[in-house]
């Protein structure tokens, strides 16, 4: 098990190699999240007003 998470020597690359990938996938899902909630916001802001209007 040591020697497969040393991974040859190159463990310092290939592990962090992973954890900046997680981290990035984690930053695109959070600020993807955040833009579809300010997106629905803005939506239904102007929904509201449009039948507002009528």
């Amino acid at each position: 098990m040591a020697a497969f998470l040393s991974m040859g020597g190159y463990a310092a690359y290939v592990w962090s190699s992973y954890a900046i990938t997680f981290g990035i996938m984690i930053l695109l899902y959070v600020h993807t999240k955040r833009q579809g909630e300010k997106h629905l916001r803005w939506l239904r802001r102007h929904i509201v007003t449009r039948d507002n209007e009528k």
